[in-house]
């Protein structure tokens, strides 16, 4: 295999500094990478010319305006369904239960991909549902982490129309249920869009940290007791913090 190129290796080491510094001065990125000095310099002068560097009146050094145009090309050419496949047929796999992945459109969430339950008694969801944000697992999770000022605005100008013998009517009820998601990491139904079947879900984020999509297994209510439950949850924060990931997501 062909041995790295040195200076290359060494302009990524100092571009890396600035994923957790949003600007940096000449010596402190000689004292982080610990590159010498003219090196550096040399090396910064080249990426400042390439536009992948900036310098401002104080000398202090941030990230150019080409990892913009970069940064916009990758979210708009990144296909959800093609990144989050794999992990589902995983999951789909390890459990034989329903796999789902929604997005938000305005005030509904959209079945856009979906892997089939083997289970005998199958659940009524298809590619291009819409289901009302409150009322399911997966839709919920989506609601739980919108920004605060997106979330009170839906929350006051929802009206909660039952669905099936589960779907939460009252604004207490609902609430209590985002407040509960945010603190855990993950939402649950039961019988909410339909009799008698239950859900989990989990948030998946964007390279800018909000959430775009909810990934979720479901099936009939009686396979979601506790200890299936436990399982359910665990692969499923896997999951969402591997797509995430892959979203460009890094957590604070």
């Amino acid at each position: 295999m062909q041995s790295k190129n040195k200076t290359v290796v060494r302009s990524m080491e100092i571009l890396n500094l600035f994923i957790n510094h949003a600007k940096l001065s000449f010596n402190e990125i000689i004292e982080l990478s610990g590159i010498p000095k003219t090196s550096v310099y040399r090396m910064l002068q080249s990426l400042e010319e390439m536009c992948l560097i900036d310098k401002d009146e104080q000398g202090k050094y941030s990230l150019g305006i080409l990892f913009l145009r970069f940064g916009h090309l990758v979210s708009e050419r990144m296909d959800i369904r093609q990144i989050a496949r794999p992990t589902m047929e995983s999951l789909h796999k390890e459990f034989g239960e329903a796999v789902n992945l929604i997005i938000r459109d305005g005030d509904e969430a959209v079945y856009i991909e979906k892997i089939q339950s083997i289970q005998p008694v199958r659940l009524y969801t298809t590619i291009g549902r819409r289901t009302p944000l409150y009322a399911g697992a997966c839709a919920r999770v989506i609601l739980s982490f919108l920004p605060a000022q997106e979330r009170e605005e839906y929350l006051n100008r929802v009206e909660l129309i039952p669905y099936a013998k589960g779907t939460l009517t009252t604004m207490d009820q609902l609430r209590h249920s985002i407040s509960e998601a945010r603190n855990l990491g993950y939402t649950i139904s039961y019988s909410e869009l339909e009799d008698f079947t239950a859900a989990v879900a989990v948030p998946i984020f964007d390279h800018t940290g909000n959430v775009v999509a909810g990934i979720s297994i479901a099936g009939i209510e009686r396979n979601y007791e506790q200890e299936n439950l436990t399982k359910f949850i665990e692969k499923l924060k896997t999951a969402s913090t591997e797509l995430s990931t892959k979203l460009g997501y890094v957590e604070n």
